[in-house]
């Protein structure tokens, strides 16, 4: 059995799916002899994923086995190379069962050695586009784009799904921009009489955040009101769960007498580290539910240990809740409290709720922990006592003070105080006593009188403490709402593993723009609208939820198609000169800022006898399909009104072409070329940092898949630095972080590292998704 699942997981399925397929005798049986196979054909037991997902479809597809090697040595021979030509592979056989199997007639019918290329795409998206314009302009993006998408895949039927997708994207927002207010309203639908039970259901999975990302409410929707449910301000009771008193009903008067029944809730992070993207959904959530509800939202530190606390968290944390858009009702500290929570933990012992023990901090640690000889001490036992560690009499670990509850998750009597015998980063010297989590925040919370105290699902085991303490006070108890956290793969948040990042030389700091926290996000160019359209997206979701990078690099490609200018860059330059223009010839040629709306501005370039182009726009070799210059086609600039034809190709000593001679002409007079292309003159040197996922498996902290930890998970290219592209004389004057969309490139960041004279330009995304992401 261990043979088999070790088998099973080389060819790319998770330890998981292996086990359940072990499950299946007959499944097992089939694959294991379709592995063994193509391991023959390729003479190694080693083969990619590409190949193991294919023997894995069709191992579970194939009805008559007698095939299998023959469908087998397709695949290993990578004659069959996608789902696609394997289902067309499956029907052929299905079709002939008993004669024999003509190869030939299997290659035509499975589409075998046809390759597609990004130009025919193009341009069989392109013609059904023509075909569909007049319908397409009148419906804009109301238009059933499925129907652009079924029409191009009959005309390649062996195209890529996805590559189809994003050209039909592509062109359609050539054609009609970025949607407008009017193309995002959603159209009226007729009033029902009566609301189905599915209907209700079906709205209560919007609201939660299930619908994936078609129809997304905006954030403010999925907060406003009574959409999540909550409790109104006073009425916590009605609340499951919540705990009340015969003190209860009065406190909850005294509470909307302060408040005036408005809505207050509070971010409280702990600032020993930077802020990440799961983060961003807590700002959203807090800031946001207060927001949508004509409320107020506390930007409140859980400073409580001073060990690790530093002032540069104090400032980032509040830079980046203000980047997302929000402002603070008030900047509060747990340390403001200091006092009134000793005062509050001595109350505790004397009311008999909580105790000073002597156990040591490895003997409270795991589960089964056993009970305090020192818990059923004295009241004035434990007040001396208290009093004691409070001046410093005590070594650190020698005492704590403990609560007298049992948590959800069974952990018994958690501590409140402990002894730490380092300066706070605001009080200094005058506390050695420190209060923990598990008693600070309820009582902050209750302090100041937060209505709705949200916080992510892992706190769910220490609400019946939360409700414990503020009872056991006889304080203002407010109600605690638990929300999914939001996990992205391909990376790491947790601070001791961005440290190790830092340390070992991996990422330059917390804000490489390789990280997922937010100031790394902000460096790479990510702006502060995408992200929280991103958190919009994901849903105020109760599950934890797990998201792939690039469903956030759509928001991002979402906002900077609308807001950043456009400019030409050449990031591999080959010369250009242009033969029958005067030495000294120069013009000034107008860019739009946004093409497809010109009266959003435009700015001009230089342009001169001596251009620059891409050198993957030359080929000195015409290939079918190739629709930009070669030596017997010639090719447009953008904007500058000229087609060039190649005249002479210079080559240096190693072959290599390293200059093109050209003539050109003006294109109102030359005939239509099939392309125009980006170029640039006179331009600015500068540096150019390409970004790609740092780590190479989707869950780098998974030790089933990356069983030497994550630091062996590193992705060698995750960073390319290209020190000599050119740029558009348009980007002399950009500031720190503005951004622009390179035209056939993508959208950059200028970096903070730019100095006057080298600028330096982070890749936010590329322009178009990577087909090859799942």
């Amino acid at each position: 059995m261990a043979d088999m699942l070790e088998l099973f997981t080389s060819i790319g399925l998770s330890e998981q799916k292996a086990k359940e397929t072990l499950k299946n005798g007959a499944l097992s049986a089939t694959l294991k002899d379709a592995i063994v196979q193509a391991q023959r054909v390729l003479g190694t037991s080693a083969m990619d994923k590409t190949i193991g997902t294919l023997l894995y479809s069709m191992a579970s597809r194939l009805k008559d086995t007698k095939r299998l090697e023959f469908l087998t040595i397709n695949i290993a021979q990578r004659k069959i190379t996608s789902e696609l030509q394997l289902a067309a592979a499956l029907e052929f056989l299905k079709s002939r069962p008993q004669d024999p199997i003509s190869q030939s007639e299997f290659d035509e019918a499975c589409g075998v050695g046809i390759v597609i290329t990004p130009e025919q795409i193009e341009d069989a998206v392109e013609s059904v586009i023509k075909k569909h314009k007049e319908q397409l302009l009148k419906e804009r993006y109301r238009f059933n784009m499925g129907l652009l998408m079924g029409e191009a895949r009959s005309a390649l039927k062996w195209a890529d799904g996805k590559v189809i997708k994003n050209e039909v994207d592509m062109q359609v927002l050539h054609l009609l921009g970025p949607k407008t207010e009017a193309d995002l309203e959603k159209k009226p639908k007729p009033q029902k009489a009566k609301v189905a039970e599915n209907d209700v259901k079906n709205q209560e999975k919007s609201v939660n955040g299930d619908t994936g990302f078609g129809e997304t409410k905006s954030l403010m929707e999925q907060l406003r009101g009574e959409a999540l449910k909550f409790h109104k301000p006073g009425e916590n009771y009605t609340t499951e769960g919540y705990v009340v008193t015969p003190n209860t009903m009065n406190l909850l008067k005294k509470h909307l007498e302060i408040t005036g029944g408005q809505i207050r809730t509070r971010f409280p992070p702990e600032p020993n580290g930077i802020l990440h993207i799961g983060h961003a959904k807590a700002i959203n959530f807090n800031f946001g539910y207060a927001k949508a509800n004509n409320g107020i939202c506390f930007l409140r530190y859980d400073d409580t240990n001073p060990e690790k606390e530093e002032e540069k968290y104090f400032t980032a944390i509040k830079d980046m809740v203000e980047w997302l858009g929000y402002t603070p009702y008030d900047v509060t500290h747990a340390s403001d409290n200091f006092q009134k929570l000793y005062d509050l933990a001595v109350d505790l012992i004397r009311r008999g709720h909580a105790y000073v023990c002597h156990q040591k901090g490895e003997e409270l640690k795991g589960h089964n922990v056993p009970p305090s000889p020192w818990r059923d001490r004295p009241v004035e036992e434990s007040l001396v006592l208290f009093e004691r560690m409070k001046k410093g009499l005590f070594a650190e670990g020698e005492a704590t003070l403990r609560m007298k509850m049992v948590m959800e998750d069974g952990k018994m009597d958690p501590v409140a105080y402990r002894i730490k015998y380092t300066p706070h980063h605001r009080t200094g010297d005058e506390w050695c006593i420190y209060p923990t989590y598990d008693y600070t925040h309820c009582l902050c919370d209750s302090i100041e009188d937060i209505t709705h105290s949200l916080c992510t699902k892992e706190f769910q085991a220490r609400r019946s403490s939360y409700y414990w303490l503020c009872n056991a006070l006889d304080l203002y108890c407010p109600v605690q709402w638990e929300y999914g956290r939001l996990n992205l793969t391909y990376t790491v948040v947790s601070k001791r593993k961005i440290i190790k990042l830092v340390e070992t030389g991996v990422v330059r700091d917390w804000d490489d723009p390789r990280l997922f926290t937010l100031t790394a996000l902000r460096r790479r160019g990510f702006p502060p609208e995408a992200i929280n359209n991103f958190c919009a997206r994901v849903g105020v979701t109760v599950s934890q939820t797990t998201t792939e990078p690039h469903l956030l690099e759509a928001c991002v490609r979402d906002v900077l198609n609308d807001s950043a200018p456009r400019a030409m860059a050449v990031l591999e330059p080959l010369k250009v000169t242009i033969t029958n223009l005067a030495e000294n010839f120069k013009s000034d040629v107008r860019v739009p800022d946004f093409p497809a709306n010109e009266a959003k501005g435009s700015h001009t370039v230089p342009f001169t006898r001596t251009v620059f182009i891409e050198q993957s726009d030359f080929r000195e070799v015409m290939e079918k399909g190739y629709k930009r210059l070669t030596p017997d086609q010639p090719v447009g600039l953008r904007h500058a009104g000229y087609v060039i034809s190649v005249q002479k190709i210079i080559k240096d000593s190693e072959g290599k072409v390293v200059e093109l001679e050209v003539t050109c002409c003006s294109s109102e007079t030359a005939e239509k070329p099939k392309a125009f292309i980006h170029w640039v003159s006179e331009p600015v040197v500068c540096e150019v940092r390409l970004y790609e996922k740092l780590f190479l498996h989707k869950h780098p902290e998974d030790p089933s898949e990356v069983p030497s930890g994550f630091l062996s998970d590193i992705n060698p290219h995750s960073l390319e630095v290209i020190r000599n592209a050119l740029v558009d004389t348009s980007v002399k004057t950009a500031k720190v972080f503005d951004k622009f969309q390179f035209e056939r490139v993508g959208y950059f960041s200028l970096d903070p590292d730019s100095t006057v004279n080298k600028l330096i330009f982070n890749r936010t995304v590329t322009l178009k998704e990577d087909p090859g992401k799942i």
